[in-house]
């Protein structure tokens, strides 16, 4: 199956991969997909997590492959006619077991609905948005997270921001753009430890641009935000989306923005370059987020 659909950037558009497990229909977003393949034997890893079937190595990469019936909670009898979605984000190379692929589904991030806390609360829960389908209802997954709970050496490397030991408190006001209330929270954290004192949170593209507007309509945006740190997937509005309307705005185009994803790849730099970021940092690298926003405050560009 093709999954090498690219969309224009900023459009507020996303592709997904619908696939099924249990007859319960899943999604993923199609920039984390690599390729799909046929069940494969693998190699069994003594004492792993029990939701890690084993390794495999299609070509000349060796890849791990997590058992997403396992993960859900669901038996994973009849392997042989599975499917493996190979997919990369964080810079990993991971494939997820998975019962059948239907094909992909293009739709806005406006159509997508954000689980409400009861599905999808801090520190619990693996859907980030719904589709209402004509039939059925297709959950997209946080892939992030699975892999997280059963590989935490993946979370955010917090260490990195402890082994920059004390640091001066610094007042100028940051923007976040984060629909994880799990990770916005670390993030928030890891921020302030590094001595960022002054943010602000907001949970998908359209409350921070409705925030942004609110700024420039009454005070100014540079009494509110010096600088934003935007995720790329988020519900209602996307990453991109936000930083195209920035850029095309008079009183915000001068904005610092610094993407900060797991969606840091070849095709999604390009993107993020053509809408006009000034950084792109993949999610597990906490003190490289730091390292920019110093060098970001420490530069001319917030002269403008």
């Amino acid at each position: 199956m093709d999954t090498n659909i690219l969309l224009e950037s900023g459009t507020n558009e996303l592709e997904v991969l619908e696939f099924v497990i249990r007859g319960n229909h899943y999604g993923i977003n199609v920039e984390k997909v690599r390729e799909i393949l046929t069940y494969q034997e693998v190699t069994p890893i003594p004492n792993s997590h029990p939701c890690i079937e084993g390794i495999f190595m299609p070509r000349e990469d060796i890849i791990t492959v997590i058992d997403l019936f396992a993960a859900l909670g669901f038996d994973n009898e009849d392997r042989k006619n599975n499917f493996f979605i190979v997919t990369n984000f964080n810079n990993l190379n991971i494939a997820f077991d998975v019962e059948a692929v239907l094909g992909i589904n293009r739709v806005s991030w406006t159509d997508v609905v954000k689980p409400d806390a009861s599905v999808s609360g801090p520190g619990s829960g693996v859907a980030t948005g719904i589709i209402k389908k004509q039939n059925n209802l297709l959950i997209i997954l946080d892939f992030e997270r699975i892999v997280e709970e059963i590989c935490p050496e993946t979370s955010l490397k917090v260490s990195q921001i402890e082994a920059l030991g004390e640091r001066e408190r610094n007042e100028i006001p940051i923007l976040i753009v984060e629909d994880s209330l799990m990770l916005c929270q670390l993030i928030k954290d890891s921020l302030t430890m590094a001595g960022y004192t002054k943010l602000t949170v907001k949970n998908n593209g359209q409350e921070a641009w409705d925030f942004l507007s609110e700024l420039k309509k009454n005070n100014g945006v540079d009494y509110g935000v010096k600088c934003v740190i935007t995720d790329i997937e988020m519900p209602l509005m996307d990453g991109h989306h936000l930083i195209k309307l920035i850029r095309e705005t008079e009183g915000l185009k001068h904005l610092p923005i610094v993407i900060f994803s797991s969606l840091i790849n070849d095709d999604m730099k390009r993107k993020g370059d053509l809408l006009g970021a000034n950084e792109q940092i993949s999610k597990p690298e906490i003190g490289k987020l730091v390292s920019v926003l110093d060098h970001l405050i420490g530069s001319s560009i917030y002269e403008k």
